[in-house]
């Protein structure tokens, strides 16, 4: 699955309507986000069941001001509507493996460990 560009009108009911969602924060002036770019696009074709979200940060201001979004590209990640991971910086292509695996793998019900963050 190829991403997805997301804007604030959509922003709610994607990360509510799906089970994980990967959320890209980026900004075309970014060097480190173009570097990115190609890593995140890879990995939302590895991986069809999860939907890779970008959000660019110029277009999309109040939610990415809503978001605490302060550095580019900032990587989130929501979980059954919550928010397990977040964090700023290009990460390289096996971390954002490791990362995709450790949210695929959490487990948020009652009896699994609920809050622990995908880190």
């Amino acid at each position: 699955m190829a991403t997805v560009a997301l804007e604030a009108k959509d922003f709610e009911r994607t990360i509510t309507d799906n089970e994980l969602v990967f959320v890209d924060f980026w900004a075309t002036w970014c060097g480190p986000c173009r570097a990115f770019g190609p890593v995140y696009e890879k990995a939302s074709e590895e991986h069809p069941d999860v939907v890779f979200a970008k959000v660019d940060i110029d277009a999309n201001q109040e939610l990415a001001q809503a978001a605490g979004i302060q550095a580019v590209p900032t990587l989130m990640i929501v979980k059954q509507g919550q928010i397990v991971f977040q964090q700023a910086g290009a990460l390289r292509a096996s971390d954002l493996d490791d990362v995709i695996a450790q949210a695929k793998a959490l487990d948020l019900s009652k009896d699994g460990e609920q809050g622990e963050s995908a880190e």
